[in-house]
């Protein structure tokens, strides 16, 4: 089958068997084709599908958190605190 771009009278575009095209459509190049359906965006231009290099979601923080807690002004400050002065946990809890 021979197929062709077509663009009808309110600017949509498609894609046809030649035998199937009216008298209110106009044939048009692929390129033509491409840009006006927002296909050429589309194109798998580094290999992954996307439009971009590396698009996707990313993970924020290489150990992410697993839960959260609500905590005191106190305890926010502590933490603050051990975080500044490289405290140990650790080395704290076994003691």
């Amino acid at each position: 089958m021979d197929y062709v771009f077509v663009k009808d009278s309110e600017g949509y575009v498609f894609k046809k068997t030649a035998s199937e095209v009216t008298s209110d459509e106009k044939i048009i190049s692929e390129k033509e084709y491409m840009k006006i359906s927002g296909l050429s965006s589309y194109e798998k231009k580094f290999g992954h599908g996307g439009a971009r290099e590396h698009a996707g979601r990313k993970q924020k923080f290489a150990l992410p958190l697993e839960f959260q807690i609500r905590v005191t002004k106190e305890e926010k400050d502590f933490i603050k605190y051990a975080r500044e002065h490289n405290i140990n946990y650790s080395a704290l809890m076994h003691k």
